[in-house]
């Protein structure tokens, strides 16, 4: 079988993203256009930006990424195209564009689940994945537990009730005055603060199912800021507390989940698990208990195209092209 290159295009949220990534496994660019300076003075994504900014910024990414690819645009087999879950209005600047672009160079067009990407971007670094296997998908919009009984299939077996961890970080992070991005803002105050000095609840633990609830977390942690009569001398250890306890949450519901499946295997994906404490945890319980666990590269955490293109591939080699009506959708309609 002949290569085949796909370009894939990403805008779900607030980074504008291409790349071109050859038979599934090697890319060939991957450019990513981050607004964080922009939102940042927001506290948090405003849509109506993002997507201006989407607009301002597709055709650039893209052309870049023919330029690190080394590729014309004749010599792509397909547009991958994230559809959904996202920002509708973010959505629809990168499918528009999608769209367009397939129909001029008579390419097929493919729809991309966001979440499908981030789980794919283990696929991209790791070809030594064994199924079945348990993957935690957690990011500013989505906290979630699915099993994977093979490539391709998908079962959720737990979702978070409110917020999503990212979520809270974001917010935890704003009350203490620490920035935005929450994730990277709070590993980065915990890294001088010390877990333990005061203490947390550690949500839905004590729950036989495999839901999570991180609405509760955050205002605990606001109640012990407020208590502690917001003292700037206390920032660093409740960063490190909150941190520590959200990442005990999660690593201790995934590996129930794959105890629960008998899985072997264990992914994390999205952006927050680029954080550090949750790597680090989650690889040391998981492998205490025997299994092996992956996570991407921290540039593949945080989204991009690359885990568009790479998850598109397998539904080039099946036929499974979308037509040009194809619609963007905030929620996951499934997955």
């Amino acid at each position: 079988m002949p290569d085949i290159n796909i370009l894939g295009i990403e805008t779900s949220c607030d980074e504008t993203a291409a790349a071109i990534v050859k038979n599934g496994r090697h890319i060939l660019a991957n450019i990513v256009n981050s607004q964080i300076s922009i939102h940042e003075k927001f506290g948090g994504v405003v849509p109506e930006i993002a997507s201006r900014k989407h607009i301002e910024n597709i055709s650039l990414v893209v052309d870049a990424a023919f330029k690190q690819a080394g590729l014309t645009y004749e010599e792509i087999d397909a547009v991958a195209v994230t559809n959904a879950p996202g920002l509708v209005g973010a959505l629809l600047v990168g499918l528009s564009f999608a769209k367009g672009f397939a129909y001029a160079l008579g390419k097929p067009l493919i729809a991309a689940n966001h979440l499908h990407g981030h789980i794919y971007a283990n696929f991209l670094e790791h070809d030594d994945i064994e199924f079945p296997a348990i993957c935690l998908i957690v990011s500013g919009g989505h906290t979630s537990i699915v099993y994977m009984p093979a490539a391709g299939e998908y079962e959720i077996l737990g979702s978070t009730i409110d917020d999503a961890a990212g979520e809270a970080f974001d917010k935890v992070a704003r009350f203490l005055g620490l920035g935005y991005p929450g994730g990277p803002a709070i590993q980065k105050a915990a890294a001088a603060g010390q877990a333990g000095k005061y203490s947390l609840p550690r949500v839905f633990l004590n729950r036989k199912d495999l839901d999570f609830s991180f609405s509760g977390l955050k205002t605990a942690a606001m109640n012990l800021w407020k208590k502690n009569d917001q003292a700037p001398n206390i920032v660093n250890d409740l960063a490190a507390e909150f941190q520590e306890t959200l990442a005990e949450i999660l690593t201790v519901k995934t590996l129930r989940a794959a105890e629960l499946k008998k899985a072997n295997t264990v992914l994390l994906a999205g952006g927050v698990a680029a954080n550090s404490a949750l790597r680090i945890l989650m690889k040391k319980e998981g492998e205490a208990k025997g299994l092996k666990v992956y996570y991407p590269s921290l540039l593949l955490c945080t989204d991009n195209a690359a885990m568009i293109a790479g998850s598109a591939y397998f539904q080039y080699v099946k036929g499974n092209f979308a037509p040009l009506n194809l619609n963007a959708y905030a929620s996951l309609l499934s997955l």
